[in-house]
């Protein structure tokens, strides 16, 4: 009796390219659109850097890896997929559009026509990837959150635009296709993150979200329940990583281990005396250091990251709306002691968020690493499928590249 309000139900699938790991993970949806995770799989990320794809053979290995063990746990075939996207490349904008209304009352054609007013960019490299509406405003009147039929003469939206690289979204769906997928849509990931851990109350107090993945920090802040800034920093786990390896002279795979094993980010954490083994290279001895050293690398790293969204946070000028403080999640946001180091950071309330109360394999995706491939499921379960990326952007998405990139891609993605 269990399955029955699923039985009807359809299947959607998330699918998170990073850095360090490809995740998908499949729910099944009931008609009522309730979900539960019938489906995961992960495997060890190639080809890819910093959320942008460098190598297309070995990305479509990897995503076709986490396909075939998320296929044999579900028991189903996986054919379309909610793909994220991340990387320095990503843009988001707050734009303002205009027009007046054409009758007596406000129509969706007006407001059609005052989000196309909005989206107007002079970017030729970038593709609008979500217009995410902030709010309303008719005759002067703000706080409008949705004016069809109300009376009035001059309708305005504010709008957040998030933009990404026209290159950088055609090779992801170039993998996709590549390992037999089809792209139902694409989505900002840490836009993707938000909605699978942001409560309702933080989006109206204001809430920094920091995704902190193995490439990437990605910000997304919110106020009155909307996004009013995104960005993304190119720094985040795989660097810590890097830095253990360096400093303590060892394999990155032995950094790895012992970043997980034994790592913090706060040096005061650790008590004098504290010691943990290093395997030796290439036939070495095995070397016994201070535990503090690790401690030492592996905060200043994550100072160093703090530090930067801060600087970004002030640029913003949105710090002082955040009254709800931050919430961390990705991967990195594991590491001991995370959330007190970045309190002591930014001054702020911080709190570690991933995914809850999940139905299905619960055990195994109820970790901040897997919010983004969460969040996609949710997206597209809300999302209508007439209005996917693809359909949006079929006839524009390329129309700023040369001619012969356009041929390419037509041949290998049959887009046109």
């Amino acid at each position: 009796m269990q399955d029955a309000p699923y039985k009807d139900g359809r299947v959607v699938v998330g699918l998170d390219i990073g850095t360090t790991k490809i995740c998908v993970i499949a729910a099944e949806v009931s008609p009522d659109n309730n979900f539960r995770v019938i489906g995961f799989g992960e495997a060890p990320s190639e080809g890819l850097n910093r959320g942008v794809v460098t190598n297309i053979r070995a990305a479509v290995k990897s995503i076709r890896k986490a396909i075939d063990e998320c296929q044999l746990k579900s028991g189903i075939e996986i054919n379309n997929v909610y793909a994220g996207i991340a990387g320095h490349h990503i843009l988001g904008l707050n734009k303002d559009g205009v027009v007046a209304v054409t009758g007596d009352t406000i129509t969706e054609s007006d407001i059609q026509r005052v989000i196309e007013s909005a989206r107007a960019t002079n970017s030729p490299d970038k593709e609008i990837l979500h217009t995410l509406i902030q709010e309303y405003i008719v005759d002067g009147q703000d706080g409008v959150n949705n004016p069809v039929g109300m009376a009035g003469r001059r309708l305005e939206a504010k709008v957040h635009i998030i933009l990404g690289s026209v290159t950088s979204a055609a090779n992801i769906v170039q993998c996709c296709n590549s390992a037999e997928l089809n792209v139902q849509n694409i989505v900002l990931e840490p836009f993707a993150s938000s909605i699978a851990i942001l409560e309702e109350e933080e989006k109206e107090l204001g809430v920094v979200l920091l995704d902190i993945g193995g490439g990437t920090s990605d910000m997304v802040i919110y106020k009155n329940g909307s996004i009013i800034h995104t960005s993304v920093l190119p720094l985040g786990g795989k660097q810590v990583t890097t830095d253990i390896a360096i400093g303590l002279r060892t394999t990155k795979i032995e950094a790895i281990r012992i970043k997980h094993d034994y790592g913090t980010a706060l040096i005061s954490n650790v008590k004098k005396g504290e010691t943990l083994t290093l395997k030796g290279i290439a036939g070495r001895e095995d070397r016994i250091i201070d535990k503090r050293l690790l401690a030492e690398v592996i905060e200043a790293r994550f100072r160093e990251i703090f530090h930067l969204i801060q600087n970004e946070l002030k640029k913003s000028g949105c710090a002082p709306s955040s009254a709800a403080g931050i919430v961390l999640t990705g991967g990195s946001s594991l590491m001991k002691d995370i959330d007190i180091l970045a309190e002591d950071v930014f001054g702020m309330p911080v709190r570690v968020g991933g995914p809850t109360n999940i139905q299905g394999l619960s055990d195994l995706v109820e970790s901040p690493k897997y919010s983004t491939a969460i969040g996609l499921i949710k997206y597209g379960i809300d999302s209508d499928l007439e209005t996917t990326f693809l359909k949006e952007n079929t006839d524009n998405v390329f129309s700023n590249v040369a001619v012969s990139f356009k041929k390419l891609v037509k041949n290998f993605f049959g887009l046109f």
